[in-house]
């Protein structure tokens, strides 16, 4: 495991790409607390065995400190392709840690992370309006615009 979003995206992009012979895309995400110095952050996945438990680990751990909960979710993908430097792109999304948990859309932390513009935590958003609003979304569209796919 590499020490950022960057490296853990870049090396699961080169094992990929050294798998198949050829151009590929690897990805890190998660999610920082501001009250919790930006914890769970790259360790968002191993915050516990299962989801529940992890968004019930998190919400225990802020328990004690006061409101908003500011957060942030962060993605990074990484290309790799023969030949060139892995190249990565970044995609972030503001929000606020709420609680009790909110929609049944989504995945992870989805039901305590909410778009105060949006007006919705990520699991009241249906797939296509997360999207627009998503730090992945954000990240790919990063990779889109910057014009390397054109070149595959």
């Amino acid at each position: 495991m590499g020490e950022t979003y960057e490296a853990n995206a870049a090396l699961k992009a080169e094992a990929a790409a050294a798998q198949v012979g050829g151009p590929a895309v690897g990805d890190d995400s998660g999610i920082e607390v501001d009250a919790l110095g930006g914890s769970p952050g790259l360790y968002s996945a191993r915050l516990a065995s299962t989801q529940d438990e992890r968004n019930r680990v998190l919400l225990d751990r802020l328990a004690r400190t006061p409101r908003p909960w500011h957060a942030r979710f962060v993605c990074v993908v990484a290309l790799s392709l023969p030949g060139r430097a892995t190249e990565a792109f970044r995609g972030e999304r503001r929000g606020e840690i709420v609680e009790p948990r909110a929609g049944g859309h989504g995945f992870g932390y989805d039901p305590v992370f909410w778009v105060p513009e949006a007006g919705l935590t990520f699991a009241e958003m249906d797939p296509k309006e997360k999207h627009r609003w998503s730090h992945r979304g954000a990240a790919v569209r990063a990779l889109v615009e910057s014009g390397l796919l054109d070149q595959l």
